[in-house]
């Protein structure tokens, strides 16, 4: 099926051309979650691609991202707090001309209240406050920022998505870390937190024959920084988990079992009125030619919740 550039994904912009290898797909760590979260939730964003309204919490991750990664255009001594807050308002009037549906978010029909906008910038200024309190951007020089990756498995499954920002030490040794503008969370759900940066860590592993030595959540919510040390069996077994959702992918499609999975994070879900977990009804799949793995729409928009979820 092909799509209008609108509609595709950054990670379809950025992809390569695959020469010479039969690719049976694409999976992102995002969607990778989304299925492992809710199979319903994934073919709703990535069969039917219905449309999400936006939430405060993603927005202020999109916009915070952007400024972070901005930051380090800067000479090092220029990358102050305040220096920062500066860059705020630009960096959301740039996010507004992108994607105008976002200031809709403030914008209350007739009757009803508006959401403060000021309230909600001084919020992103506090998250953005926050990163000055774990890491110090002066002493920093980030090999890469906002670095979309892709590699092939053994299974021509092709992995992919976007890395906030790659370190690499003196000696070689190579850190992931990703920005969280939420909370970091309990110690029941570390793993499925960390299952993102190992899957970057897989594809890192896979393109450059290094294993990164360290992988780390900065939780800006609350000031929180979660660090891990995979290892190959690690990486190993995260290739075997990714195998094992795109054959349950693979299996739903056959079969056309996409049955909801309730959660905590149904609360987030702007598909409850298409959820029987809600009293709604399941739409039947749209009728489409099927996708080349060029165009699978597996792909991912890395901006921390995105611009559509939790």
């Amino acid at each position: 099926m092909q799509q209008s550039p609108e509609s595709q994904s950054p990670a379809e912009k950025h992809s390569t051309p695959v020469d010479g290898v039969d690719v049976i797909g694409a999976l992102s760590p995002s969607r990778a979650g989304d299925f492992m979260t809710c199979p319903l939730l994934y073919r709703y964003r990535t069969i039917d691609k219905f449309p999400e309204e936006p939430s405060a919490d993603a927005i202020r991750g999109t916009l915070v991202h952007k400024v972070l990664e901005d930051l380090y255009d800067l000479p090092a001594l220029e990358r102050t707090p305040p220096r920062a807050q500066e860059m705020l308002t630009p960096a959301w009037s740039d996010l507004v001309e992108a994607e105008p549906t976002v200031a809709e978010l403030f914008a209350a029909p007739e009757g009803e209240t508006a959401r403060d906008f000021e309230s909600w910038l001084a919020s992103c200024r506090t998250v953005l406050d926050k990163y000055f309190e774990l890491e110090d951007p002066t002493r920093l020089e980030p090999a890469e920022r906002e670095l979309y990756v892709e590699t092939i498995l053994d299974s021509k499954l092709l992995l992919r998505g976007f890395i906030d920002r790659i370190d690499i030490a003196p000696n070689g040794a190579v850190r992931i870390s990703d920005y969280k503008t939420g909370r970091a969370p309990g110690e029941m759900f570390e793993a499925k937190a960390l299952f993102q940066m190992k899957f970057y860590a897989l594809v890192i592993w896979r393109t450059r024959g290094v294993i990164p030595a360290m992988l780390q959540l900065i939780y800006l919510g609350n000031g929180e920084i979660l660090r891990y040390s995979p290892d190959e069996a690690d990486l190993r077994s995260v290739e075997r988990k990714i195998e094992a959702v795109w054959k349950a992918i693979r299996h739903a499609e056959l079969t056309g079992d996409w049955r909801p999975r309730r959660s905590k994070l149904c609360g987030w879900c702007s598909y409850q009125d298409k959820c029987p977990e809600f009293g709604g009804e399941i739409p039947p799949l749209p009728i489409f030619q099927i996708a080349s793995p060029a165009e699978d729409p597996s792909g991912d928009v890395n901006t921390d919740e995105g611009l559509s979820g939790p």
